[in-house]
């Protein structure tokens, strides 16, 4: 991910299935009150589950296979494709799951798969869920994930070892403003390329950001460092689409007038 001195977009990411790796994408058309396209539209439910496709609401995010707790799954590396739903599981370079998510048959083909890959982790049978229009975020409101790049290398700065931005998960990856500035903007609107936003609150981090995103291994403590150093565990805010329109890797950020 590249640093600017000018405020904009250096990397979009969407997480098609909550837990499992996120894809790089160069340009997305983002709609009003909603999320990347197909952001977190699939979970792993992790045992017997309280998810209701009929009657879908938002779960504890331990209802669901998840980095905070199952580390495991870093070290695969999925793929989704958009215009048939398929998810495409990748382990040490080669295919280890391949199904079609929209079907019945190619949910039961990721949930053999996690059923034998997460076995030690496991309440009960995996089931992969979904809802149309629903999205299994950490929030109860549909929103995109930001995180600034300048907060990063404070990170590193302080810890004194490189940090990945991929730890934390973002949707849209920003730089060119001063480190920890998005903590600033609640209830500010940003303007990124053609679309609008309202930022609407930090992100409290979880332990998931200790597990190295490439590795799997849970190498750092990061939640408790954001806490001893600067008295909060929030990295990153969340914003709600208010007009939508494309935003691609290099647009401009407007920052707000704090």
């Amino acid at each position: 991910m590249s640093t600017s001195a000018t405020p904009k977009v250096t990397a979009l990411y969407r997480y098609a299935v909550k837990g499992l790796s996120g894809e790089a994408r160069d340009r997305v058309t983002l709609d009003v009150g909603g999320t990347m396209p197909f952001d977190r539209a699939y979970a792993i439910e992790n045992g017997p589950g309280r998810f209701d496709p009929d009657n879908p609401r938002h779960l504890p995010k331990i209802t669901f296979l998840m980095l905070m707790r199952d580390e495991r799954l870093a070290t695969l590396v999925t793929t989704f494709d958009d215009a048939t739903e398929t998810l495409t599981v990748m382990r040490a370079g080669k295919q280890v799951a391949r199904g079609q998510l929209s079907t019945p048959l190619g949910r039961k083909m990721i949930e053999q798969f996690f059923a034998a890959y997460m076995k030690a982790e496991l309440r009960g049978p995996p089931k992969v869920v979904f809802a149309p229009e629903h999205t299994f975020s950490d929030v109860p409101f549909k929103c995109v994930h930001i995180v600034n790049l300048a907060s990063v290398r404070e990170l590193e700065r302080v810890t004194g070892r490189p940090v990945d931005p991929l730890r934390f998960r973002a949707n849209v990856f920003i730089d060119g403003v001063e480190p920890w500035a998005e903590l600033g903007w609640m209830g500010h609107e940003l303007a990124l390329g053609g679309v609008r936003l309202s930022v609407v609150d930090r992100t409290s981090r979880c332990d998931a950001t200790n597990v190295d995103p490439q590795t799997g291994a849970r190498d750092m403590g990061i939640p408790t460092l954001l806490h001893r150093t600067w008295g909060h565990s929030d990295f990153g805010v969340y914003a709600k689409i208010i007009a939508g329109g494309e935003l691609a890797v290099g647009d401009a950020l407007a920052v707000p007038s704090v």
